[in-house]
Parts: C-alpha cells; structure tokens; sequence
C-alpha cells in the first residue's frame, strides 16, 4: 500500500519551477497589485468628500445696493472707449450642489453685452451681471459716493 515515510507530493516536490514558453514573466510591481485592497463601493470616498465641501449661500443684494451697482455700470458704459480696469466681486455657483463660492476678477472692461446681461473683459472673461456683488477700481475712487 502506501509507504508510511512518503508524502503525497513527493514525487514532484523537488521539480524545477514552471516557466511559460508563452506567456512572459509578470513584472513584481504587477503582481503586487493582484493584492492591493479592494474598493466595494466605488467612488464613495468621494461622495463623502463631496458632500464635507462648504459652499456659501447666494444672497440677494438690497435695492439700495442694487441701484449703487447700476449707477457703477453705467459709469462704465461711459468710459468704455478708455477700457477702465474693474474689480468685480461675484458670486460663482457651484456646479456639484446648491450654494457656490465669493471671488473676485480683475481686468479691463471691453463690453457690455446688454442682450446676454454680462460684462466682457478684453481677455475674453466673461462675467454675468446677476452674480455681482460690488464694483471697485480707480473710475470710482475720483468720485465720492453721492455722485455715483
């Protein structure tokens, strides 16, 4: 029957190792990744980060603000010919979930598109009227605030 000193693999234990005449060699960074860990749920990490991300509110100007910000504009309008450096702060919606971000762009005014309610500066930036907060630069600075 079976020797009780022999093992059931003895007879190719000592055999060299297979190498596929086919198949090349996997390099061992490849072969690492056979164990690297395993995401169950796919994108849910970003998910989480997604929803932890702040965004600010958008909130409504008062009228008096709102008649400031249209007496800047026209101002502008006037002196378009001169292409008047502007700061404009603005909100800017987010485009994941409700609420956006405060910013502020700076450059030269070169239009203001009436039809479409946006400003165009000369490096093609577009900036639409509705999310502007306030207006600033050096055309408003000569004036005092009452003759806006």
């Amino acid at each position: 029957m079976n020797n009780p000193n022999s093992h059931k693999y003895d007879d190719i234990i000592h055999l060299p190792h297979h190498i596929s005449q086919k198949h090349p060699k996997m390099p061992p960074l490849n072969r690492a990744a056979q164990f690297s860990p395993f995401a169950a749920l796919t994108g849910y990490d970003d998910a989480i980060r997604e929803t932890e991300r702040l965004t600010d509110p958008f909130t409504e100007l008062d009228e008096d603000k709102k008649e400031l910000l249209d007496k800047q504009l026209q101002l502008i309008r006037e002196n378009l010919a001169h292409r008047p450096e502007i700061e404009f702060t603005y909100f800017q919606p987010d485009s994941r979930k409700n609420g956006g971000t405060y910013a502020v762009v700076c450059g030269r005014v070169k239009k203001i598109d009436e039809y479409e309610r946006r400003i165009i500066f000369t490096d093609g930036t577009a900036l639409l009227m509705k999310h502007i907060r306030s207006i600033s630069g050096e055309l408003f600075r000569t004036m005092d605030e009452s003759n806006i």
